[in-house]
């Protein structure tokens, strides 16, 4: 398995004060979308607030505060049809946001523990050693791709 050694960081870049925060997904749905980062995930709802006609928040894993998913509800987003990912070959046939990823100590047990909540798994656990890390996919109730990632040794 290679090693995955990321680039020193630039400190000299004048953007060197970038850091991420969250990533948005769009929903017609803010409740059903809650239910299943809240309920299945075990998400903590951080804030919620109003736009136009939309209702959003923001919504964290049970024990980092350092990345969000912005849930974006309401409203008439288009299109209406939910992508029908069966497998992440698939999901590569649409340009655009592709999904978000959040690591984990073991991929083959989260992936165990959401089969058990009911979640349907996308792509099974396989390793991409160009990274060294297990990965699998799933997606949320209205097709937004989520990434499970573990680092090898």
């Amino acid at each position: 398995m290679a090693d995955f050694i990321p680039p020193a960081p630039n400190s000299a870049s004048p953007f060197a004060d970038m850091r991420g925060h969250h990533v948005a997904v769009r929903t017609p749905d803010l409740e059903t979308a809650l239910r299943f980062y809240v309920d299945v995930l075990d998400f903590r709802v951080v804030a919620t607030w109003d736009y136009a006609d939309e209702q959003l928040a923001y919504v964290a894993p049970a024990a980092d505060d350092h990345f969000y998913v912005e849930i974006l509800g309401g409203g008439e987003p288009q299109p209406t049809d939910v992508r029908p990912y069966t497998d992440l070959g698939d999901s590569l046939k649409y340009a655009g946001y592709h999904h978000f990823c959040l690591n984990v100590t073991s991929v083959e047990e989260t992936v165990e523990k959401l089969r058990a909540r009911g979640v349907t798994i996308v792509t099974e656990p396989f390793v991409l050693p160009a990274i060294s890390r297990k990965l699998a996919f799933f997606c949320d109730p209205f097709g937004n791709l989520i990434e499970l990632a573990e680092v090898l040794a």
